[in-house]
């Protein structure tokens, strides 16, 4: 395992590694990632790749630590490329989760040869309606400083009733540690997926595209996934009936869909 940074540009951006295979998978994180990067935090990450270690050698990344206002996506994929090139990532298979699924679409788009096969995991193509009213709501809550409301609301827009049941005690006490000491992260990332829209470019993707969602998806709403496999050629879809935009966390065999794709 590996706790690291590389530069990029006048600031460096955290990166976490683990395994030694030959395989390379790249996991860029949703808007959680305005809230707390994952430095020093490899030990507690590594779990859900346990088992593919001996094939993949798995690097999951946060955004660049200094970040300029008006910051996109697109240009959140151009450092990304640009990290994967100094830490020698020539090529590799892509996941990128919610906001780091609408990354993950530009990177595809932009530098096509740094990404073998790409998986998008409860994102979407643009700020769509539902997309935008969640995103707006929790901007709201940051800049009033209510970050037990943005805690809730966010865990009630992810996660089933069943999970939600099951854990909480624990999500009060999450709230509590993942309070940053500045919403200016968090803001400039939240603020980029309301200007994101690659719906115009989802059909220059050529690489095999595999597209995950949770069918109660409330976050980026129902609609979201479907829009990607119909834009993106030969993409295919699967949809966890019942559960949300955490889906990545509830479903079983999430990680189990993902290196079998990754693998082929």
């Amino acid at each position: 395992m590996k706790n690291g940074r590389v530069t990029i540009g006048d600031t460096d951006m955290y990166y976490v590694a683990f395994g030694a295979g030959p395989r390379k998978l790249v996991v860029l994180p949703g808007l959680s990632d305005g809230l707390a990067t994952v430095k020093g935090k490899a030990l507690l990450l590594w779990l859900p790749y346990r088992k593919y270690l001996r094939d993949f050698t798995v690097y999951m990344f946060s955004r660049k630590n200094a970040m300029p206002e008006g910051y996109t996506i697109e240009a959140m994929a151009d450092d990304q490329a640009l990290a994967m090139d100094k830490l020698g990532i020539d090529r590799a298979c892509v996941l990128g989760v919610s906001q780091g699924g609408m990354i993950a679409q530009c990177l595809a788009i932009r530098h096509p040869a740094r990404v073998e096969r790409l998986v998008l995991a409860v994102t979407a193509p643009n700020a769509n309606d539902v997309a935008r009213a969640t995103v707006s709501g929790w901007i709201d809550m940051a800049l009033r400083g209510d970050h037990a409301a943005l805690m809730a609301d966010t865990a009630g827009r992810m996660y089933s009733e069943a999970y939600l049941r099951r854990n909480r005690r624990l999500l009060p006490l999450l709230a509590r540690f993942t309070r940053p000491q500045s919403y200016d992260r968090f803001l400039k990332n939240a603020r980029a997926i309301l200007r994101f829209d690659a719906r115009d470019a989802l059909p220059g993707i050529a690489c095999p595209t595999l597209i995950l969602a949770g069918g109660d998806d409330n976050t980026v709403g129902t609609e979201a996934a479907d829009a990607l496999r119909r834009a993106i050629p030969g993409s295919a879809l699967f949809v966890y009936e019942g559960l949300g935009h955490g889906a990545y966390e509830e479903a079983g065999d999430f990680y189990d869909r993902v290196f079998a794709f990754c693998g082929k």
